[in-house]
């Protein structure tokens, strides 16, 4: 196998990586959203942790996700120039959302929600796109 090629393999398995954490936060988000909803409308203290359970999962896997993003971008730099990837879940209003539940809040959590699903989507469509060139150019 010539070096290129290795490179090609490293960056496609490190998009692998990336993809594979990113899917199951993308699960775990639409669990939360789906829990969420269901807060707003007829949740509870319960369902609230569940939904706050949920987003912590999700957390860490997009954590996971940032640090294998930053795995394949160094092996992309060796194959051809790395676009940027910004996943940013901070907003989490998680700790209120279980003390002060209402249902104002349990729509701004939503919205959080929403937004990083969002977020992870993106970041899925631009790690599959360039994850398809680098597998067709090898």
């Amino acid at each position: 196998m010539s070096d290129i090629q290795r490179e090609y393999n490293e960056a496609i398995d490190a998009a692998d990586v990336a993809l594979g954490h990113l899917y199951r936060a993308q699960d775990l988000l639409g669990s939360a959203g789906n829990w969420g909803l269901f807060d707003i409308f007829a949740g509870g203290a319960i369902t609230s942790y569940i939904k706050r359970s949920k987003m912590h999962e999700a957390q860490g896997e997009i954590d996971a996700a940032r640090d294998a993003l930053r795995v394949f971008v160094r092996e992309l730099r060796d194959v051809e120039g790395a676009p940027g990837f910004q996943i940013d879940t901070s907003g989490f209003l998680s700790f209120a959302d279980m003390f002060f539940d209402n249902t104002f809040l349990d729509m701004y959590v939503q919205m959080q929600i929403n937004e990083a699903r969002q977020q992870v989507a993106a970041a899925i469509q631009q790690v599959e796109a360039v994850r398809d060139v680098l597998i067709h150019r090898r």
